[in-house]
């Protein structure tokens, strides 16, 4: 064969032959060539995996390509996401309130959050995470129906879950719904549990206990089954109210009694204020147990005051009937609702907050239709009732004073606090009215700005005595602000439209919407200056949402 018929190419047929002798460079030479079993072909694709390199199939089935490796671990992953610039390091001090330590953390970015530290429960292999997420959800309940802000709400049920290890959870506070969702890792699909508030009480003896519950679940030192959370949360629940009934009757009537003195009266006022709010009391609660809504409860309990203050003026007593009847509006008038709804709205929880200020608000108009039923039938009756007697309120420093701690006191009462609480809030009520008042009628201040400052005392004051005691503010807080509401307003602007003075009538109501609204900002102003300063170890600790900036 010519060297020129060895450069031919060969046709098809010669290349299909079979030539022993000719073989690829990548084939096994004969003697390393590996035996095969069963009866394989010898001609396998370069690409096959040697026998004895064979790995063994997987044994979970084919699935997406964004389903989670098998050896993927949630606890050990790394970041889903770093920045240019880093994570900063966040450091939360131990011996902090746990609110303050969660508020922090909510708001945060998810991705900067710092990992739990790792606890160990008394549960074989971890609590069940629907259990966990049902007592989260029962313990919201309980804050939420007790009067408590929707961002100390969701600070409580993030401090729970993430006491049993669930770092990656999410809460959720409406005004009548509270939902959580908990995803193990970003492949993993979240869990998602939601629960009603459908009843709603006044209890702070409660709020209290589940405020110590929370505190204890969230202490690294201390280690709290599901099972004990669980006994403790139905403790809290069949535990009886601190105070009886009558105790509360009493109380409403000594609150109007002392709301009466605020304003000039003398003890025949007292009196007579005293027994129109027991009255309206018995009656609001006989309302109550007919299943009537609190619409109608307001409306009825509002009633005996101003039947009472106009009685007075029909026979001639030589006493101030807008006294009476103011002490009996101070009794009813929703201060805990107006500081917690503006609250609310201060910290960018929209829903809740214009859910609550429209629930004071139908609470208001049937305060004002009680009173002017009985306002119209005694200016019908030949009633002279003065609106110019706003201008005649005498200035009694120290019954003033007395009577603004005695209504503090009863009003601490009527909210079921805790015996411990009652004297650090009657305290906090006297210092208040001595700020107003000094502000007020010694300075010459307009009285809103006198009562935006001395709830702003009242407000800090409750937060530092919180702090102090690892508690909720509200017990500190909102019995205090009793001697500030306006209830003086409200009555001499309800009495003005009564009589065809609507004009008149309408500047009244205007002020006393604006004395409550200066008590809510101060209350929460005060709060947030104490928090100001408290130190939470990151310096980025506080950072809030830029919603607007005029784009």
């Amino acid at each position: 064969m010519t060297d020129a018929e060895d450069r031919k190419p060969q046709s098809d047929e010669a290349r299909g032959s079979y030539e022993p002798e000719v073989t690829s460079e990548f084939a096994v030479p004969p003697g390393l060539a590996v035996p095969r079993a069963g009866g394989e072909p010898e001609t396998t694709s370069e690409f096959a995996v040697p026998q004895g390199l064979d790995v063994p199939p997987a044994e979970e089935p084919e699935g997406s390509a964004f389903s989670r490796p098998s050896t993927y671990s949630a606890r050990g992953g790394p970041a889903a996401f770093t920045p240019a610039e880093g994570v900063p390091v966040v450091s939360l001090t131990k011996d902090l309130p746990w609110q303050d330590r969660m508020r922090t953390m909510l708001r945060m970015p998810v991705t900067e959050r710092p990992a739990p530290e790792r606890t160990v429960k008394p549960e074989e292999g971890g609590p069940a995470v629907p259990r966990v997420l049902d007592l989260t959800l029962r313990i919201g309940e309980l804050l939420l129906a007790g009067g408590e802000g929707a961002e100390d709400v969701e600070a409580a049920m993030f401090a729970v879950c993430r006491s049993y290890g669930l770092d990656r959870c999410e809460p959720n506070v409406t005004f009548t719904l509270l939902s959580i969702s908990y995803q193990p890792s970003l492949v993993d699909d979240p869990l998602t549990a939601s629960r009603t508030v459908r009843r709603r009480g006044t209890d702070y003896t409660r709020l209290a206990a589940v405020f110590r519950l929370v505190d204890d679940l969230s202490d690294p030192e201390t280690h709290f089954s599901l099972e004990e959370a669980y006994r403790r949360l139905a403790e809290m629940r069949r535990n009886r109210h601190p105070y009886p009934t009558w105790v509360l009757t009493s109380a409403s009537g000594l609150l109007a009694g002392a709301a009466s003195v605020l304003v000039g009266g003398d003890l025949v006022v007292f009196v007579a204020a005293a027994l129109g709010a027991m009255l309206g009391d018995r009656l609001a609660w006989l309302c109550a147990g007919r299943g009537l809504p609190e619409f109608y409860q307001f409306l009825v309990a509002a009633m005996p005051p101003a039947a009472i203050g106009v009685a007075l003026t029909l026979t001639h007593v030589d006493v101030k009937a807008s006294a009476v009847i103011t002490g009996g509006l101070f009794a009813l008038l929703p201060g805990r609702a107006l500081v917690a709804g503006v609250q609310d709205g201060l910290t960018g929880f929209y829903i809740t907050a214009a859910a609550r200020l429209l629930e004071v608000m139908y609470f208001f108009v049937g305060i004002v239709v009680g009173v002017l039923v009985m306002l119209y039938l005694g200016v019908q009756l030949g009633a002279h009732l003065n609106p110019d007697a706003a201008l005649g309120i005498t200035e009694r420093p120290l019954w003033q004073i007395g009577a603004s701690m005695l209504l503090s006191l009863t009003f601490a009462v009527l909210l079921q606090q805790e015996r411990s609480t009652v004297p650090a809030v009657t305290l906090n009520g006297g210092v208040a009215w001595s700020v107003y008042g000094a502000m007020h009628y010694a300075g010459e201040i307009s009285p809103v700005a006198s009562t935006a400052v001395a709830a702003g005392v009242v407000g800090l004051f409750g937060q530092l005595l919180a702090r102090y005691r690892f508690a909720s503010a509200l017990p500190y807080t909102t019995a205090a602000i009793g001697p500030l509401l306006p209830g003086s307003a409200t009555y001499f602007g309800l009495l003005a439209i009564a009589q065809n003075e609507v004009d008149q009538g309408l500047v009244s109501l205007t002020k006393a919407a604006a004395l409550a609204m200066a008590i809510a900002i101060g209350v929460n102003l005060g709060s947030e200056v104490s928090r100001l300063f408290l130190r939470i170890g990151s310096a980025e600790k506080r950072r809030a949402a830029k919603r607007t900036r005029g784009f």
